[in-house]
């Protein structure tokens, strides 16, 4: 079942973002984010996947609203992520589907996400879910003090 994301789910958040997408921020500085994003439901959509049986998250979907000077307004995907012994059930399809129908009720008419160039099984998916690919890409980050 989808349900709206709580700060009580921050736990199962934290591991699945470790596990399945790498990154390990600390429980409490996601806790201080997630609070923050939860606040700005103008900006931010997230939703997560529960098992209805077991109520183990086992997935979760996060966009943000992305507005630029050359283009309508759209929704970006931060994150995607499906617990790996749950890949390949429908899950993220669920999810996608999900915010596609909340992007439509509230006006927007489409969704990009950035996929990394290794993330073969990521891009397969979403190709198979009817996104295309537009172009290639660097990320450059710069650390300031």
């Amino acid at each position: 079942m989808i349900r709206s994301i709580m700060t009580t789910d921050i736990d199962a958040l934290c591991k699945i973002n470790s596990e399945e997408l790498g990154y390990d921020y600390p429980r409490e500085q996601s806790l201080t984010q997630l609070r923050k994003i939860l606040n700005d439901s103008n900006h931010y959509l997230l939703a997560l996947y529960e098992d209805e049986t077991t109520k183990k998250i086992l997935g979760y979907v996060h966009a943000e609203v992305y507005e630029e000077i050359y283009a309508e307004p759209t929704l970006n995907v931060l994150a995607l992520a499906v617990v790996r012994d749950n890949q390949n059930s429908g899950i993220g399809t669920q999810l996608m589907s999900w915010l596609e129908n909340t992007a439509l009720s509230k006006g927007y008419k489409s969704i990009r996400l950035n996929s990394g160039m290794s993330r073969k099984n990521a891009h397969e998916f979403y190709e198979h879910i009817n996104y295309v690919h537009t172009k290639n890409q660097k990320k450059f980050i710069k650390k300031l003090k």
